[in-house]
């Protein structure tokens, strides 16, 4: 059993940057991949950020290419996803999540733990 915990979230104006943290307890999330999904009021939850558990491989949405960035360590059993130059399009409810195997996967489905998120709110 993993638990995920995420912090770093708030409220920031348009522009900003923020750092998402994502500290897992009871077992390690090395071996696995791991994702960063958002969810607004009323909308599905969508990707938005995937790291291959060697930390080597990383995918994004379109609409956060170039503005995120996911990163992992394991030493620390933490994940990250910084956030620049944020839009307030981008806000959501924040949730990482742990995949079941190594590589790269971008539906929910494909996850096996989840986070209970941390709320983003940019305003313009």
């Amino acid at each position: 059993q993993v638990q995920l915990v995420e912090s770093g979230g708030g409220l920031v104006q348009a522009g900003s940057s923020l750092r998402l943290s994502c500290a897992a307890s009871g077992r390690t999330v090395s071996g696995h991949a791991m994702g960063w999904f958002r969810q607004a009021p009323g909308k599905e939850r969508e990707f938005v950020a995937a790291i291959t558990w060697t930390g080597l491989n990383k995918t994004y949405t379109d609409s956060v290419k170039g503005r995120f960035t996911i990163s992992r360590d394991d030493a620390k059993n933490t994940v990250y996803l910084q956030m620049n130059t944020l839009k307030p399009e981008d806000t959501a409810n924040y949730y990482c999540a742990q995949a079941y195997g190594r590589m790269i996967v971008i539906v929910p489905g494909g996850y096996a733990y989840w986070g209970q998120g941390t709320q983003v709110t940019v305003s313009s």
